[in-house]
């Protein structure tokens, strides 16, 4: 499932946030990013702001690929 972290910078003093779910997208539009998924727009974040996005789901495994170990 997508994630993104959304990290304002500390003189904000805003709370980050976690955007997620199964068909959130980012786009950059116009000197916004604007992450939508199927009803619209969740969050726009002008890029002036100073926030940074940061991808941070996991990828899946694909079925029947060996896992590692670490010893």
């Amino acid at each position: 499932m997508p994630a993104y972290l959304v990290i304002h910078s500390r003189g904000q003093k805003r709370d980050d946030v976690l955007i997620e779910g199964d068909d959130i997208t980012l786009d950059i539009q116009g000197g916004w990013a604007v992450l939508s998924d199927s009803r619209g727009v969740c969050l726009a974040v002008p890029s002036g702001q100073g926030a940074s996005i940061q991808r941070v789901d996991e990828e899946e495994e694909p079925a029947g690929s060996p896992t590692a170990l670490n010893k």
